[in-house]
């Protein structure tokens, strides 16, 4: 008997696993192949912005920003962490400060190296303190 539930257990798991992973792959944000020109407002911790308006070819948002020299930062265990924007830094450990993803007006749910861009995009990196 306890085998039986133990057995029921691992197949209602594999299920789950399974419906998780379709309703992921069905809804992640998508890639858009070819050129596109998007924006990309900096927001300082004075709270000056600054625009810049990139033109790729590339997938993801990340790799742009960094070949641009807007960015700078280390690939770690969650993919790209921004530590430097437009030449000013944010810290965490110095002040709780760190630099903030937005996807038009909206917190970004993925990192820069994985939110796609798409022709007329618009995104925002903003100096904030948690």
């Amino acid at each position: 008997m306890k085998n039986k539930k133990t057995l029921l257990a691992a197949v209602a798991l594999v299920i789950l696993v399974a419906v998780l992973a379709g309703v992921y792959f069905a809804a992640r944000p998508t890639a858009e192949a070819g050129s596109k020109t998007f924006a990309v407002t900096v927001v300082h911790a004075d709270g000056s912005e600054k625009q810049f308006q990139y033109h790729t070819d590339e997938e993801y948002l990340g790799p742009v920003l960094l070949a641009e020299g807007l960015v700078e930062g280390e690939d770690g265990p969650y993919g790209l962490t921004i530590y430097v924007v437009d030449g000013e830094k944010a810290d965490w450990n110095e002040n709780q400060s760190y630099w903030a993803l937005y996807v038009g007006e909206d917190y970004a749910t993925t990192g820069a190296d994985s939110t796609p861009v798409k022709d007329g995009d618009s995104f925002k990196l903003v100096y904030t303190i948690g």
